[in-house]
Order: structure tokens, then C-alpha cells, then sequence
């Protein structure tokens, strides 16, 4: 059985769990695959209040303990749709916590489904620009990958991710977090900006680095590059490790 953990925001854990069931090869409701959603988010704190020192908790413990309950239930495997949540000071807690228990669930780490994603994906794409939250952004979770795989990371400047990427995601009256069924113009006007400005940089492709973003810009460009939704990366990886023969083949 495939778990997820959701609650990082809760539309994300849906999200997730649909693109695992739209990359699933069926023909009937018997032939798709088991999975079971844990939706928790009460109990979570938030992964950028916690990078940025405005909460004191590690918001793993809590990540932890419903990978837990997920592997009672029966899960095999398991992913976490939270970008910010596998900043090492959450991730590396996360495992450390499930080792002290002795457990057997296999862990995907979402960051390194995307890069191998887009490996398969995006054959000679060497510039990739990246949209994320700010905590995601300082703890430079993407800068650091792309940079170690060869790629050349493009992310906005320090003002605009403050000013207009952030907001887009988290602000109580028009972010995407608040109002996911009802995408707002300044959200998507936020984040088109930041679109345009990696385009600007030279960015070939770009990562919907925070899951919420793709609820906004489901689409496969945005502004003539190449959109990279680490939630179709880290669903497919779910299959490919839990039930490989369901595995659509990438068109």
C-alpha cells in the first residue's frame, strides 16, 4: 500500500494522491492501486515558521509519528508533499525518528524523485529557474540540488521572493494556502511576475517548488518553459516503487 502524509497544506495531500491514480495504468476501479491518505494537519507545524525561528518544534516529530501510524495501517512505501519539509533540519529528524523506532516504511525524498524526474524528462536542459516558499528558498533545497547535479539554478532575488512569491502561497487573504479552490488574480498575478522574471534569467524550465504552486499553473509550459511539478515526480515514484507494473510510461 502507498502512503501519504498530507496536512502539508491538506489540497497538497489530495493533489498527491490523484496524480498517483491519474499515472496508474487501469482499466477498472479493481485494477488501481492501494493507497490510504493521512490528512493531519493540526497537529503539524509549519515547515517555514520552523526554518525561519518563528516556531520552536521541529515540525518532523509530528511527520514522523504519521509515517508511523501510515505503516501500521499498512504502507509500504510513503511520501511527504511538502518541498519545505525536506530541508535537512526537518528531513534528517524525520528519518533519525523512524530508525529509533526500528521502522521498515521506505521513505521517498521528494527533492531527489524531482531531479530524477527531470533527468528522463528534460535531456540538455541546463538552466532551471525555481519558485518555492521562503523557507524552501533559504534552506536553498533546490539551489543545492541542481547545483550538484549539474544544472544552473535561477531563482528570483531575495525582494521579489519576499514581496510577491511568498505572499502568493501564504498571505491569509489571497495566497493559494487559504484559498486553494478559489485561486485569487493577485496570487497568480505574484507568481506569473516571478515566471516572467526567471524566463528573463535565461531559465529553460522552471520547478513548481512548493505544492501549491501546480494548483495554480497545472499547465506543462509556463511563459514558454518547461513546467517540472515535483508532485507528478514524487506520485510516479510511489508507483514505481510500490506497484511498477501499474506505471504509465512517460509520453
Amino acid at each position: 500500500m502507498i502512503g501519504i502524509v498530507g496536512g502539508v497544506g491538506p489540497h497538497a495531500g489530495v493533489d498527491l494522491i490523484k496524480k498517483v491514480f491519474d499515472h496508474t495504468l487501469a482499466g477498472s476501479d479493481q485494477e488501481h492501486v492501494d493507497a490510504l491518505l493521512f490528512s493531519l494537519p493540526s497537529g503539524i507545524y509549519d515547515r517555514t515558521e520552523y526554518l525561519l525561528g518563528k516556531v520552536e518544534e521541529n515540525p518532523g516529530i509530528a511527520l514522523a509519528e504519521i509515517l508511523l501510524r501510515l505503516e501500521k495501517a499498512g504502507a509500504k512505501v510513503a511520501g511527504i508533499p511538502c518541498n519545505t519539509a525536506h530541508a535537512a533540519p526537518i528531513y534528517e529528524l524525520i528519518l533519525e525518528k523512524l530508525r529509533e523506532t526500528g521502522s521498515g516504511i521506505q521513505l521517498l525524498h521528494m527533492i531527489n524523485e524531482t531531479l530524477a524526474y527531470m533527468e528522463t524528462l528534460l535531456p540538455g536542459v541546463k538552466q532551471v529557474g525555481v519558485l518555492s516558499t521562503t523557507g524552501t528558498y533559504r534552506a536553498g533545497i533546490y539551489r543545492k540540488a541542481l547545483s550538484a547535479n549539474g544544472y544552473e539554478p535561477v531563482l528570483p532575488p531575495a525582494e521579489m521572493q519576499e514581496k510577491l512569491i511568498h505572499p502568493a502561497i501564504y498571505d491569509p487573504e489571497y495566497g493559494i494556502k487559504s484559498l486553494p479552490d478559489r485561486i485569487q488574480p493577485r496570487a497568480l498575478e505574484n507568481l506569473d511576475r516571478g515566471f516572467a522574471w526567471l524566463k528573463a534569467q535565461g531559465a529553460e524550465a522552471v520547478i513548481l517548488g512548493c505544492t501549491e504552486i501546480p494548483l495554480a499553473f497545472p499547465d506543462a509550459t509556463i511563459r514558454g518553459m518547461l513546467s517540472i511539478d515535483p508532485t507528478v515526480a514524487l506520485a510516479r515514484a510511489l508507483l514505481r516503487e510500490c506497484f511498477p507494473d501499474k506505471l504509465k510510461p512517460l509520453k
